[in-house]
C-alpha cells in the first residue's frame, strides 16, 4: 500500500491488496477489502464493510457506503455518490453491486440496492434508480438505456482519434 499523504484514516481489519495507491485525505472504514493495483483518489470516503476489486480507479470525492460490492476493473468518476438506504434514516440498509468493468461517470448518483451490470457505462450526472443491464449505456434523470456498449466503444474510438 502506498499512501501519498499522512492524513488518511484506515480503519481496523482493512485488507489492502498489493500496490494499492491512496491519495490525500481519504477515509477507509473498518472491515473493508480493496484488491491489488487499485487507485483511490483524494477526499474519498469508503465506509465500513465495503468490498472493492482489483485494478479499480476511484476518483476524488466519491462516497461508497457500507455493504457496497465493487468488482474488478471498475472506474468511478469524481463526485459519484452511492447510497445504501432507500428510506433514510432507516435501520435496514441494502448494498449496491457494481460488476466487473463498469464505468461510472462524474457526479452520478446510484440508488440503494441497484445492480450495475458487467461493463455497463453510466453517464455523468446520471441518477440511477434501477438495475443497469450488462454492456448497456445509461444516462439522464432518471437514467435510461441509450445505446449499447459496442456503440459507446465506437464513439470513444472516434473521439480518441480526433474525429
Amino acid at each position: 500500500m502506498e499512501s501519498r499523504h499522512p492524513i488518511n484514516h484506515i480503519g481496523r481489519n482493512v485488507k489492502l491488496g498489493r500496490n494499492v495507491k491512496i491519495w490525500h485525505f481519504t477515509y477507509i472504514g473498518d472491515n473493508t477489502e480493496i484488491g491489488d493495483d487499485t487507485k483511490i483518489g483524494s477526499l474519498v470516503h469508503i465506509d465500513y464493510n465495503v468490498k472493492i476489486g482489483s485494478r479499480c480507479m476511484i476518483e476524488g470525492m466519491v462516497y461508497i457506503p457500507p455493504l457496497t460490492v465493487i468488482g474488478d476493473d471498475v472506474f468511478i468518476g469524481p463526485g459519484v455518490i452511492i447510497t445504501n438506504d432507500p428510506y433514510p434514516p432507516s435501520k435496514r440498509l441494502i448494498g449496491t453491486v457494481i460488476e466487473d468493468g463498469a464505468v461510472i461517470g462524474a457526479g452520478a448518483m446510484i440508488k440503494a440496492g441497484v445492480r450495475i451490470g458487467r461493463r455497463a457505462v453510466i453517464g455523468m450526472g446520471a441518477v440511477v434508480t434501477r438495475d443497469v443491464p450488462p454492456e448497456t449505456v445509461v444516462y439522464g434523470n432518471p437514467a435510461k438505456p441509450r445505446y449499447s456498449l459496442e456503440e459507446y466503444l465506437r464513439r470513444k474510438a472516434r473521439w480518441e482519434e480526433g474525429d
